[in-house]
């Protein structure tokens, strides 16, 4: 009698916050939706509209910043690798903390894990703290986003544009 084939772990929903402010942020916000639903094992689940966000920390243009939700079977740190591969690709570099940037790629959320790396810590550490990250997250994962967070970021500003 043949056994039956090992069944694949389930895919693990993790959250993508996206943002540009440099060069054509629009198409960068949309071409990271494309090649992230590119990645092995990983399906785009669903997409926020783009939000504009003045700069936190420094100065520069205002960002576009976007969050996707994804399922992946790939682990914490090679979707984290696979995210700095894009930011690379688009021209990303890191001249000083919170430089404007071509794109910048934070994984936000990954399942239930709590990852304490020197390289990753998920929950993003402080994406509790920022509007341009709560507001995308709440239009699609509304149950992942404390009201109470949403109110301590109520004064930051962030305008809802459109769908990506």
């Amino acid at each position: 009698m043949a056994t039956p084939p090992e069944h694949a772990p389930a895919p693990t929903i993790a959250y993508i916050g996206i943002g540009a402010n440099l060069g054509d942020a629009r198409a960068a916000v949309r071409g990271a939706f494309e090649a992230i639903a590119q990645l092995p094992a990983t399906s785009l689940v669903r997409r926020s509209c783009l939000y504009r966000s003045a700069p936190v920390g420094t100065e520069g243009p205002d960002y576009l910043n976007a969050v996707a939700a994804i399922a992946t079977g790939l682990a914490p740190l090679d979707l984290l690798a696979a995210l700095q591969n894009m930011e690379n690709a688009a021209g990303r570099t890191r001249p000083f903390r919170w430089a404007p940037r071509t794109l910048d790629l934070d994984l936000l959320l990954y399942g239930d894990a709590h990852i304490d790396l020197p390289q990753l810590t998920v929950p993003h550490p402080r994406m509790w703290e920022r509007a341009f990250v709560l507001y995308p997250l709440a239009e699609i994962a509304p149950q992942l986003v404390p009201a109470a967070a949403l109110a301590a970021t109520a004064g930051q500003a962030v305008e809802r544009l459109a769908d990506a």
